[in-house]
This record gives C-alpha cells, sequence and structure tokens, in this order.
C-alpha cells in the first residue's frame, strides 16, 4: 500500500525531490503532432508560477474557488497543482461560484468569476493570437510571476477537487494500484478524470507520459521509446 502524503502539494514536491531533472510528464498531442517533455523542475516553476498568480496577483487563499474546465494536459497539470498549491479549491464544472475560471477559448462561457483566464493549449506554450472578450491569456499572465512559490498553509481535510478533501482525493488516487515508481502511458481520451491521470501516478512516485488524440497505431513503440512500464 503506497503512503499517502496528507496534502496533494507535498505530493508534489516529493516527486521532484525524488528526481528533479528525470522526466515527470511528457505529453504527447497525436492531432498536432506536439511532444512536450517536464522535468520535476521545470513543471514545479510552472506550479510555482500559477500559485503565485493566484495568490500575489490575485489574492485568492483558502475558502476560494477556481473553476478549471480544461483537458488533460502539461499546462492543465501546472493549473491543477498551482490552484493546490495556493490552498484554492479546483472544479472541473462548475463556474458559477468560482472566484476564477481557466478555461479553453472554446469552452468560455458566461461567468460571475471576477477573474477568467483563458489558454489554447498551444505547442510551446504560445500565447492566443485571439482572446475571448473579458478573459486574459493565461500564459501571458503566468510568465510575469515567479519560479519560487512561498506556500499557503493547505490542510488535510481543505477542499481540493469536486468537493472532495486532500484526504479523500489521495486516498482515492492510491486506490487506483499504480506501482510505485512506474512509467505509466495515459490516454488521456480515456482517462480525462485528474484522479486518474495526474494524481494517481504522483501518489504512487510514477511518472507520466500523457497522450491526448491517441494513435493506438503508435502506442507500442512509443512505450517502447519512452521506456514506460505501464500502459492505461
Amino acid at each position: 500500500m503506497v503512503e499517502v502524503q496528507p496534502t496533494i502539494p507535498q505530493v508534489f514536491a516529493a516527486a521532484v525531490r525524488n528526481d528533479p531533472a528525470s522526466p515527470l510528464l511528457t505529453f504527447y498531442d497525436d492531432a498536432s503532432g506536439d511532444r512536450t517533455e517536464l522535468s520535476g523542475t521545470t513543471l514545479g516553476n510552472w506550479v510555482s508560477k500559477t500559485a503565485n498568480l493566484l495568490v500575489d496577483g490575485l489574492g485568492l487563499g483558502n475558502g476560494d474557488t477556481a473553476a478549471v474546465q480544461l483537458p488533460p494536459h502539461w499546462q492543465t497539470a501546472a493549473i491543477l497543482l498551482g490552484v493546490w498549491s495556493a490552498g484554492v479549491a479546483a472544479e472541473t464544472g462548475d463556474t458559477e461560484s468560482a472566484d476564477v475560471v481557466l478555461t479553453t477559448p472554446e469552452k468560455t462561457t458566461t461567468t460571475k468569476a471576477p477573474d477568467r483566464y483563458a489558454t489554447g493549449l498551444l505547442p510551446f506554450a504560445m500565447p492566443l493570437r485571439e482572446l475571448p472578450a473579458g478573459f486574459a491569456d493565461y500564459v501571458l499572465e503566468v510568465r510575469q510571476h515567479g519560479d519560487y512559490f512561498a506556500g499557503q498553509p493547505v490542510a488535510p481535510d481543505d477542499k481540493a477537487l469536486d468537493g472532495r478533501t486532500h484526504r479523500e482525493v489521495l486516498t482515492e488516487a492510491a486506490n487506483r494500484g499504480i506501482p510505485a515508481g512506474a512509467r505509466v502511458l495515459i490516454d488521456a481520451n480515456a482517462h480525462p478524470d485528474p484522479v486518474e491521470w495526474l494524481l494517481a501516478p504522483l501518489v504512487a512516485g510514477a511518472s507520466i507520459v500523457l497522450c491526448a488524440n491517441l494513435d493506438a497505431a503508435k502506442v507500442a513503440a512509443r512505450a517502447e521509446t519512452e521506456k514506460v512500464t505501464l500502459v492505461l
């Protein structure tokens, strides 16, 4: 049984400490041809920038909510982990009560949230050419913030994801049964739940090969190239 750390930020910090330089999350999009590889340190920088945007830029923290309406992607991982590091709860569906919304241009809807960000999830983290009215560009805004986040108090029973606490979500993630230290290839379309594609591997100390629009004909060769030990 995997020992569960009490909060998601602690789980992520442990994953980065374990091997800061090796790939922690490798993202493929077989529709666009995009491949992005992030070490623990690099992903940690994006997470810190996101947390700083939320805390220093927007003044958010414990008790606040971020609506994260994004598909599985390396930017989504950075955003969710940044949200949790900031002590903010993430909601994947509700925008009505959210304090901030982060979404794609295709999913922008009417919301009462005072702060709204869009990202195109483009290769090389390129900014959007056209912004939806009332939205800022996440990629441009987050880059203005520092790579180090001092941290926020986060407790195991704080809300984390869709009304569940850090403790509840991490217990669920640990029960997914991913072997410790695995390198996991994940079909993003088949596993859209962040507990499955992001948190379960992190709890297990595994590294992630996340594949959007996965071409089934490429799975075997990719698994060999990426030294994958488990395919989901």
